[in-house]
């Protein structure tokens, strides 16, 4: 419940300054800008249910054409078969009348041919019904977009005006009267009068500020964790008396400000502790107050003129007590620091590297995919073997306690009958049927592949956090292991499969590539996969790619190599992307700050382009940028034939790049924020 503001503050500044009303402005312009945005999102939402309903009418209308046109054509060549045949008999018989089967003819031949223009009027009114689907889809993204952005921007605002709520500035003037006691002196009982009035100014200052935050139902009940603090700028006695009883009078006019933690606002607020790490480190899930400091008598000695003394709102509480209860601020609080639990180990990195590839490494009798490795481990021993078929298998057991990277040397198994022990310049593994395969595409291919083992998971919005399309939840087992690449397909690597097919992608062929400008996406002709509107290398994600445009590549690399690889559906890609967590993101629920290329996500890249493919860290499974960096195209289709991308991008909310975000589009739109990673089937 609120309180009424004290009728001793007169200060001006406490209730009225022109940044605590900015705030509000700017907390109410984005909420503002949120409401219209979700009316557009909502109107979009419905206009793309009707323009689909009416897309599914004319596919249907088509099916009866067509249908209709294979009975027109056996109409027609009936018709034209009797209308032979009457010529052949008006052969014998001048007199015959052949006129019905003529018109019989010409009647079938005009329906046949109507019904040709009525199929590409709706062929043509399908195609520019997609057009305008893609056009409301894209559009429906970037509100998606425009949205999370904001959300971003009104978290960042509300959590500015806490943190300005919680240092106002403030002048108390307020009376206190003590009994002096019979064995203090005069002096001493001044001295404790001055310093009672000056802990309860200070309480009364504090509760002002917690009575008259904007969000003070929601901050109010986490008091106790807010650390909030008064300094007191100046003070001094306005005027003071003993009286006949033995009591001492004191008026004083106190100034201060109000102080906090603010790494813990983020908590107070019930936001992502992301928006507070500017302040320091965010307050721990289980935090407990440990009066670090405490304040004795003597360090509250009032004088006419005290300046920039501090106390924070558990000193307050504690300074009764403090003699009584012999507190030691030196010791820790045994539950403050999970840090100290016996139960704990830091988690250590660990690299495998090896001198073959395609190989798989096993930790503890789990598979970790292929080397070169890179996962944390609890420190403590660890069973560490690495396979391949072919070789003798690798096994040490590490005593993990520090950062180590192991190199590891597989021998080959001595294989007398096999034919290729012969072959000093060729491998086995370089030979597919009469084909001989470039050496350095197989291994730069295979190298970049990790094997995900089989098990089960739940695939969707685990977390109630998404969106209406990864909901319901579903539970999927994935019976065998399969590979995927640990990064997503590059530039370099495209380049390759063009230059050896000589492919032009749909970007370079049709209306170029779209991106994002205000917030809109625009189609430039100019753009593609080798220009996509920013600077890249070889090793960034290659973009402006259609599904097609995937397919393709995967195609020429299952010819080239002699090994199937293909688009993951959305199971393996969400299972791999998961790497057996159920969180929103692989490290946890908050996106952090730089563990990612998203937009907002705090990396060098964010909002400006994609990033070099590997430059965070991997998941469990060793799988790079399943956050961010660019949406990634799947096998798996949805109603009329869309496509579906997963990810997130380097220019997308944070929250749109978990790990169950899913968004439809026709398999033909490409952008500079799309790309796409690949399965090997084994």
């Amino acid at each position: 419940m609120r309180i009424a503001p004290l009728s001793l503050l007169i200060s001006a500044s406490f209730f009225v300054s022109s940044v605590f009303a900015q705030d509000t402005t700017t907390v109410n312009r984005i909420e503002s800008e949120i409401n219209t945005k979700q009316t557009e999102h909502v109107r979009s939402t419905t206009m793309l249910e009707k323009y689909l309903k009416e897309e599914s009418q004319l596919q249907t209308q088509l099916e009866l054409l067509n249908k209709r046109s294979t009975e027109l054509e056996k109409e027609k060549n009936q018709a034209l078969n009797a209308m032979n045949e009457m010529y052949r008999r008006l052969v014998d018989n001048p007199s015959l009348n052949i006129s019905p089967a003529q018109s019989r003819y010409q009647k079938a031949v005009v329906e046949h041919k109507q019904n040709k223009d009525d199929i590409s009027m709706q062929l043509a009114a399908i195609a520019s019904h997609r057009k305008d689907i893609e056009q409301i889809r894209a559009a429906k993204h970037t509100l998606q977009n425009t949205i999370e952005n904001l959300n971003e921007q009104l978290t960042t605002a509300r959590v500015e005006r806490l943190r300005n709520e919680f240092t106002r500035e403030g002048t108390l003037e307020l009376e206190h009267i003590v009994n002096c006691k019979r064995t203090e002196t005069l002096a001493t009982c001044e001295q404790r009068g001055q310093q009672m009035g000056l802990q309860k100014a200070t309480k009364r200052f504090i509760d002002q500020i917690f009575a008259n935050l904007t969000e003070e139902s929601l901050v109010e009940p986490k008091r106790k964790m807010a650390g909030a603090q008064v300094q007191i700028l100046s003070s001094h006695v306005v005027n003071s008396a003993f009286s006949g009883q033995g009591n001492y009078n004191v008026k004083l006019s106190v100034t201060m400000r109000g102080d906090v933690n603010s790494s813990r606002l983020c908590n107070l607020l019930g936001v992502s502790n992301s928006f507070c790490v500017e302040y320091g480190t965010p307050l721990a899930n289980t935090y407990q107050s440990p009066y670090g400091t405490t304040f004795s008598d003597s360090q509250l000695t009032f004088s006419s003129e005290m300046d920039n003394s501090t106390i924070s709102e558990a000193n307050i509480s504690q300074l009764s007590e403090v003699k009584s209860r012999n507190y030691n601020p030196s010791k820790t609080d045994k539950n403050a620091s999970l840090v100290n639990s016996k139960e704990y180990k830091p988690q250590v990195q660990l690299t495998l590297r090896s001198n073959v590839y395609d190989d798989e490494v096993y930790i503890n009798g789990v598979s970790y995919g292929s080397t070169r490795l890179v996962t944390n481990l609890p420190a403590g021993f660890h069973d560490i073997e690495v396979r391949k078929s072919g070789f003798e298998p690798y096994k040490e057991r590490l005593n993990l306690t520090k950062a180590r990277t192991l190199r590891v040397t597989l021998k080959k198994k001595l294989q007398l009958t096999d034919a290729s022990a012969n072959m000093p310049e060729k491998s086995k593994d370089d030979i597919s049927g009469d084909k001989i395969i470039s050496k350095k595409v197989t291994t730069d291919i295979a190298s970049n592949l990790i094997v995900i083992p089989a098990g089960k998971f739940k695939m969707g919005d685990l977390n109630g956090s998404g969106l209406a399309n990864e909901r319901p939840i579903t539970e999927h087992t994935i019976k065998d292991s399969f590979m995927i690449q640990s990064k997503e397909v590059t530039v370099g690597e495209y380049e390759n499969f063009v230059n050896n097919t000589g492919y032009k992608t749909e970007a370079e062929k049709d209306k170029g590539c779209a991106y994002y400008l205000n917030g809109e996406p625009v189609w430039e002709v100019s753009l593609n996969w080798r220009n996509p509107g920013f600077e890249q290398s070889n090793n960034f994600p290659a973009v402006c790619l259609t599904h097609s445009d995937a397919k393709a590549y995967a195609h020429w690399l299952s010819d080239k190599t002699g090994q199937t690889y293909r688009l993951p559906n959305e199971v393996e890609w969400e299972y791999a992307a998961r790497a057996n967590t159920e969180t929103d993101y692989p490290w946890g629920d908050e996106v952090g700050r730089n563990l990612a290329n998203c937009g907002w996500c705090g990396s060098e890249w964010s909002n400006k382009r994609t990033a070099p493919v590997g430059s965070f860290s991997a998941n469990a499974f060793g799988l790079y940028d399943t956050v961010g960096n660019v949406w990634e195209w799947t096998s798996s289709i949805g109603n009329n034939k869309d496509a579906i991308v997963r990810g997130g991008a380097w220019n997308f909310a944070p929250s749109l790049a978990r790990v169950s975000t899913r968004l439809i589009l026709t398999p033909d739109f490409r952008s500079n924020y799309i790309g796409f990673r690949l399965v090997r089937e084994q």
